[in-house]
């Protein structure tokens, strides 16, 4: 971190994933059934630890279309057992309703396993590009299957994982930053002021959308629909269109959660982005154009959860390489100045569809 941060936990000596060798993947895929052929990459995860893993011969109970596996170990102490079968169920939920969602397979009579002293899931490898949203046809394409996710995400609550909301990503982000000393002196009067004016207004915008009866409609996301998340496969192919992949941060939310991250862009870019997935998303079901109003609250509640996110996962050694800057002055006047931009985007008019 940096020399002002004398309450910042230093870092264990040896995490978790440090045990994690190609031969503890390997034997944790012949403990249920999957024999490698010892071709193993590692594919892009900071939160979990993820490989690609080539078959020698498949057996156990799993129906596989390929001789190509995903195996993914989930990060120790983040979410329950409880919560992440919650997750896969949601993902079966998904595919059984046909919406092209890539889940867990169930080995061994379960989706979850574990294998010294990890939590792990296999599911079948699925190629694809990063989706072209620059092209309305392909931007209501997924606004169609995002409505269709949230037509089964409604039809039921989650039980296990938590909300996305003001609390949630908001007032607990700021409690980790603040007790972990991870603000320099210098500037955490500054931060700490900008984080308490751009929730009020945040509130206020929250408050403005809440029904009658109280609170923001909520249902089941994904979650984390950014492009990366999304697979997308060229027409004249087998299984054309897009795929949703990596439901590890399904949440209850509002609905516009789901697709304000697919947009990029000046405001014109943005509007116009935004008007060719709600015309695919009500085809399939109604979207509440008030939640437009929650776009700039919910990206501000994202650029504080992000920071706190950092800070929790300091201890792990891939962390401190791949995020050297965290902490610094500079790091934390550049959030200041996108927590000030923000109290002015949420205050502007909200865009239309």
């Amino acid at each position: 971190m940096t020399e002002h941060n004398k309450a910042a936990p230093a870092r264990d000596a040896v995490h978790a994933y440090e045990s994690l060798t190609p031969d503890v993947v390997l034997d944790a895929l012949a403990s249920v059934g999957l024999l490698g052929d010892g071709r193993l990459m590692a594919l892009s995860s900071y939160e979990n630890r993820v490989y690609q893993v080539h078959l020698d011969s498949p057996a156990g109970d799993a129906e596989l279309a390929g001789d190509i596996v995903v195996v993914k170990f989930y990060r120790p102490d983040r979410w329950s057992d409880a919560q992440i079968i919650e997750e896969h169920a949601f993902a079966a939920e998904l595919m059984a309703a046909e919406i092209p969602v890539v889940g867990a397979l169930v080995l061994n009579g379960q989706t979850l396993n574990h294998f010294k002293g990890f939590s792990f899931s296999v599911s079948p490898s699925r190629g694809g590009r990063r989706p072209e949203l620059d092209n309305p046809e392909v931007l209501e394409w997924i606004g169609r299957f995002l409505a269709r996710i949230h037509t089964v995400g409604s039809a039921q609550p989650f039980t296990h994982r938590p909300a996305l909301n003001l609390q949630t990503f908001g007032l607990a982000s700021r409690d980790i930053l603040l007790a972990g000393g991870y603000l320099p002196l210098d500037m955490e009067s500054r931060w700490r002021k900008a984080f308490e004016e751009v929730m009020v207004v945040a509130q206020t915008v929250f408050e403005s959308v809440a029904d009658p009866e109280g609170g923001v409609r909520s249902l089941r996301l994904h979650g984390d629909c950014h492009p990366g998340n999304i697979l997308w496969t060229p027409e004249g192919m087998p299984g054309a269109g897009p795929h949703f992949v990596d439901l590890d941060d399904a949440r209850s939310g509002p609905a516009v959660q789901d697709l304000w991250m697919l947009l990029s862009g000046d405001r014109a870019q943005c509007t116009r982005q935004l008007g060719a997935l709600v015309d695919g998303y009500e085809e399939f079901r109604a979207f509440d154009r008030r939640e437009l109003a929650l776009i700039e609250p919910l990206r501000t509640l994202r650029l504080v959860h992000y920071s706190a996110w950092l800070a929790q996962r300091w201890h792990d050694p891939i962390f401190p390489i791949n995020f050297p800057w965290f902490g610094s002055s500079d790091y934390w006047k550049g959030q200041v100045d996108m927590l000030e931009e923000q109290l002015e985007a949420m205050q502007d008019a909200p865009l239309v569809a």
